[in-house]
């Protein structure tokens, strides 16, 4: 057992118990081999025999001005003392940013400063809630041996609710404060599906995928418009371009991206065999012409923007007309085509967006593979190419094969509501990582 303050790890157990009769008011949990220490006091003074510290130093103030905020952690926690030790530090250069602020806040300088302040504010509620925790938990801790059985039963079921509240902020709520913020968190989204291997069964699973995530977007209202969508002349849908606007709608649908797999019998098997066929999606991020980062991401002098009568039905206005754009992207190679509005400035509007959001898209997932060339880290949860999802009838499930997550309710992805689920779960691991390369790096 190794005890840290804060990500100093104390390895003398004579100091690590003499601290922990001091915090928890106590030699109750002071244990060594099974048996009790006598005294904190003792186990304190062995520390300073054991321990070159001089009395009065700077390195004991510093020890015991944290002594009352201590938390055992076990060797295999050395994440939870990372965790604690960035904390520290965001503690200190919260209190350095304040200290340098102008006595009056008149300077300008100061404006970025209470900025930052302002934003650190969660991070130090945190810490504050961590020591009040701490406190009460070594307050409740003289009463577990209180010979009055009523208030001993009391102290017991304090301590445990105590005791779960610490574990949960050094565990979720700390950990969740100091992952960076997304940087696309404000985003919406733009889904591409496009139907794969199987025909017209894969036509058939992309129009249940597509109201899957329309479901979603409803119940997470945001605003969802199917911009362009071909349909298979043996029913369902060839492809479909679908706008997904509202806060957070990329960060949620980002981790659609891939091909999906789905097996089961279609409706015209005589013999009741189970088809495979595929579905792929790209999600990119909806950048409009009004986004100051749109025009960062191309010269229209790198466009080449081509005008062509639309092609397929839609009368003779449509056949007759001048309406179809295609732009390409010289530096890239990107191609984008668009001829579903009735207009030529609809559709350019709409070529326009389609090709800022592959672009963002593009710039993202370069920045992505650096980060984790980088820490010689690839991870490939992000690769288009990997079956991300298997969708089985038969069995009534849908395992996500980057998470390793199945949920037994097929109907319930479909429906959406599932799918908020692996939504959830997919997140998370994603912010574990990001939390886990941040403390790699510190």
């Amino acid at each position: 057992m190794s005890y840290v303050i804060f990500g100093r790890a104390i390895k003398n157990e004579y100091l690590a118990l003499g601290v922990f009769g001091t915090v928890f008011g106590g030699a109750s949990l002071a244990m060594r081999g099974g048996k009790k220490e006598n005294a904190a006091g003792q186990s304190l003074q062995k520390a300073r025999e054991s321990i070159p510290i001089n009395a009065g130093s700077s390195d004991e103030e510093e020890l015991y001005e944290s002594l009352f905020i201590l938390l055992p952690l076990p060797t295999s926690s050395s994440k939870n003392a990372r965790i604690l030790r960035i904390l520290d530090k965001r503690i200190e250069e919260r209190k350095q940013l304040s200290s340098e602020l102008s006595e009056n806040l008149a300077n300008p300088s100061d404006i970025p400063k209470l900025k930052q302040l302002k934003e650190t504010e969660p991070i130090q509620a945190a810490w504050e809630e961590l020591v009040r925790t701490r406190e009460l938990l070594s307050e409740t801790d003289t009463l577990l041996n209180d010979p009055d059985e009523t208030m001993r039963a009391l102290a017991i079921e304090e301590h445990e609710s105590l005791s779960t509240s610490l574990e949960t902020l050094v565990e979720t709520t700390i950990p969740s404060l100091l992952t960076p913020p997304s940087t696309t968190s404000t985003m919406s989204a733009m889904l591409e599906l496009k139907s794969g291997v199987g025909g017209s069964e894969s036509s058939l699973f992309l129009a249940d995928m597509l109201r899957m995530y329309l479901r979603v977007a409803n119940a997470r209202q945001w605003q969802a418009t199917i911009v362009s969508q071909n349909e298979n002349e043996g029913g369902g849908i060839k492809d479909a371009l679908v706008e997904v606007k509202g806060e957070g709608a990329y960060d949620a649908l980002r981790w659609e991206s891939g091909v999906h797999r789905v097996q089961r019998v279609p409706a015209t098997e005589a013999s009741g065999r189970t088809h495979t066929s595929t579905v792929a999606v790209i999600v990119l991020p909806l950048m409009e012409e009004e986004s100051g980062a749109a025009e960062e991401l191309f010269s229209m002098s790198d466009v080449k923007v081509e005008v062509m009568r639309a092609r397929g039905a839609g009368g003779q206005h449509v056949n007759k007309t001048e309406s179809a754009i295609r732009l390409v992207h010289i530096p890239t190679g990107i191609t984008v085509s668009m001829q579903d509005e009735r207009n030529q400035h609809q559709n350019r509007r709409r070529a326009f967006t389609v090709l800022r959001s592959r672009l963002m898209d593009l710039k993202l997932t370069r920045e992505m593979a650096e980060r984790r060339a980088t820490r010689q880290n690839l991870v490939r949860t992000a690769d288009r190419s990997e079956k991300i999802r298997t969708y089985n009838f038969a069995q009534e499930r849908v395992t996500d094969h980057r998470i390793g997550l199945t949920l037994k309710n097929l109907t319930s992805v479909l429906e959406g509501d599932g799918l908020q689920d692996f939504i959830y779960e997919l997140q998370k691991n994603h912010d574990e990582s990001v939390l886990e390369d941040m403390l790699n790096a510190e």
